[in-house]
């Protein structure tokens, strides 16, 4: 049984080891920052500080873990829901305009590994 706990533990750490590196090795932070800017979206958003929107370390630190984390902020950033802000009013959050899936992801993977 303590073998078998070892083996288990061993494969969990090395799996974590892998996503962690294969995460920061995909994400090109100064892209997504170009992308980010382009599209205005530090009017609202920082990196380390709530302004009209949330900081997007607190967005990281939100879907922290959930396997739906990617999904759920590119549908955010695609598609313009509600978003109620902390002043209690509400607005269309605005699409982010690219078409190239690859630069939503790496947008969403810099938000995700602050």
């Amino acid at each position: 049984m303590k073998t078998h706990f070892i083996a288990n533990a061993s494969l969990a750490i090395a799996a974590a080891i892998f996503m962690t590196a294969t995460c920061s090795a995909e994400v090109d932070a100064d892209a997504a920052k170009k992308l980010a800017k382009r599209n205005d979206c530090f009017k609202c958003h920082a990196v380390d500080k709530t302004k009209k929107g949330p900081s997007y370390k607190s967005i990281a630190a939100k879907y922290k873990d959930k396997a739906d984390a990617e999904g759920t902020l590119i549908k955010q950033i695609t598609t313009a829901p509600k978003v109620k802000l902390d002043d209690g009013t509400e607005e269309d959050h605005k699409i982010v305009d690219t078409k190239d899936q690859k630069e939503m992801k790496n947008l969403v993977g810099w938000i995700l590994s602050l």
